[in-house]
């Protein structure tokens, strides 16, 4: 086993463990209830971790990992169908005159 990846919550290495189990990467999540030691242990040994259980996927597995923390693209305002305002993409209805926004 190698490890591969320090994850920053217990939430991320479980979303990380299934993109590789689907990747078919067979991978383990060590320290996944080391944060219940917090204080006990120092603070940098309760964080999650990802191991393979393969040295040779773990080129495959950091191309997983740079695509979990690479950000999505922001995605660009609408104009309200009513008013002509822009709004931000993730409002439904629009900010000025309170119709309701084209989906994207």
């Amino acid at each position: 086993m190698i490890k591969a990846y320090t994850a920053a919550n217990l939430q991320d290495a479980h979303i990380l463990l299934g993109l590789l189990r689907a990747s078919g990467i067979e991978a383990h999540i060590l320290n996944a209830n080391a944060a219940g030691g917090l204080g006990e242990i120092p603070f940098a040994q309760v964080y999650p971790e990802i191991w393979l259980a393969n040295a040779r996927d773990l080129s495959t597995a950091r191309q997983v990992f740079e695509g979990f923390e690479r950000p999505l693209p922001a995605a660009p305002p609408r104009p309200c169908p009513a008013c002509g305002e822009e709004n931000p993409a993730g409002f439904e209805i629009c900010w000025n005159c309170a119709a309701p926004t084209a989906p994207a």
